[in-house]
């Protein structure tokens, strides 16, 4: 098959999912549009030379929905002929978009591509599509469904992460996010999103707190013990589908679990032909992708399976990863991640996470794979795998291969 390479990787600062965020007053097609132009104005393109794109949005209603990719790809210049779909795997469908259209290059479909994401959290909250068969009482009952948040802390008490793990976890979150930041790490991809008149409105991660300690986190109270615990009482769902754990112990809160922010990302993937013809230089190629289903009470372990299956598929082991990029969704799930695929904190989420930085769930796999390349050639290491943990019980991985 044709070897799908990475050559441009852009995205927007997260900004404050909320009404005083910087970006509640950019719509998300706005957001969305400014992305994709970056693209072609970065790699001088003219408009006709992307043939197809494919965007994540975990919310497409309302200003997210009629295909925003295809919207926003007009708004951005793009040419009548690109067409685009919107997709949703929930927290994985920018690394869903991502994998949609390298296989498309892969597969000899198209030959030049753009993969990415879009949420306006603060414009269009979550569960603003209704939640589907996940408000169903007949399928809830039949799969022990609780929300993503005592799902973590099933995750914290099964295998014995306490507070002080995850806040410890969440404290250098913070300080990696900070020093990334400070150190411009972040530089080559970051787009500062601009209004109407043309001034820019946010050039840097809005939800940060540098100044984050054991002491402030510890202030804050468990954000589900009381969804759990009282009514709903959503604890004994959960112990009914895991009686190993005897009583869950809420651990996890606003500090130690990702951030609600607006986002959008895009990454241009093609082959050598679109290389040549646009003169474009690549940066990295699409080595493996996987996606799997997992248990949808624990919901959040996905990320080991889909990690383990692409590596599988690649023919390599974790010993052959250099560097690892996985959503910080919650604090244990990273924990978990790092003891299950015997991953050194020094090795993963090394410019901190959707803790410190926030999580705009269409959005963010493709933001992290970005991260991922820019630290790839930053630091001179060679490969990198980007996972995430997705709602329902599934998880998404890709492996890059540095290029040059």
């Amino acid at each position: 098959m044709t070897e799908a390479f990475i050559y441009d990787a852009v995205r927007s600062p997260r900004g404050k999912g909320r009404n005083d965020g910087a970006l509640h007053e950019i719509t998300a097609l706005d957001l969305s549009a400014q992305v994709l132009a970056s693209i072609n104005d970065r790699n001088e393109l003219e408009g006709h030379e992307v043939e197809d794109i494919a965007f994540g949005c975990v919310s497409p209603v309302g200003e997210q929905g009629a295909v925003i990719s295809r919207m926003a790809a007009l708004k951005a210049g793009y040419a009548d002929t690109t067409s685009a779909i919107q997709v949703n795997r929930f927290c994985g469908s920018g690394l869903e978009a991502v994998n949609i259209a390298a296989g498309k290059v892969c597969s000899g479909e198209t030959d030049l591509a753009v993969g990415g994401g879009i949420e306006s959290m603060s414009r269009i909250p979550m569960g603003s599509d209704g939640l589907g068969g996940m408000a169903d009482p007949s399928l809830v009952f039949q799969e022990y469904f609780v929300p993503q948040g005592i799902s973590a802390d099933l995750i914290a008490t099964k295998y014995g992460y306490s507070r002080d793990d995850v806040d410890a976890y969440a404290v250098e979150s913070q300080k990696r996010a900070a020093k990334a930041w400070d150190e411009k790490r972040f530089a080559k991809s970051i787009l500062p999103i601009r209004d109407v008149i043309g001034e820019v409105v946010l050039d840097h991660d809005e939800l940060m707190r540098p100044e984050t300690d054991m002491q402030s986190l510890g202030a804050l109270g468990p954000a589900f013990q009381m969804m759990g615990e009282q009514m709903p009482g959503f604890d004994d769902v959960a112990i009914l589908k895991h009686p190993e754990v005897e009583k869950i112990n809420h651990v996890h809160h606003a500090g130690n679990s990702s951030g609600i922010v607006d986002g959008s990302a895009a990454v241009l993937i093609g082959n050598e032909k679109a290389a040549e013809k646009y003169s474009l230089k690549p940066r990295a190629r699409i080595i493996s992708m996987a996606s799997i289903g997992s248990e949808p009470t624990i919901m959040l372990t996905g990320p080991e399976f889909a990690a383990k299956k692409a590596l599988e598929r690649a023919g390599m082991t974790a010993k052959d990863i250099d560097l690892w990029e996985l959503n910080e969704a919650f604090a244990a799930v990273v924990l978990r991640f790092m003891d299950a695929m015997n991953v050194d904190h020094s090795d993963i989420n090394v410019n901190g996470g959707a803790i410190a930085m926030g999580h705009p769930l269409g959005a963010t796999g493709a933001m992290i794979l970005g991260t991922a390349l820019d630290e790839l050639e930053r630091s001179g290491k060679s490969t990198a795998l980007s996972t995430l943990c997705i709602g329902g019980g599934m998880g998404i991985a890709t492996i890059i291969e540095r290029v040059n």
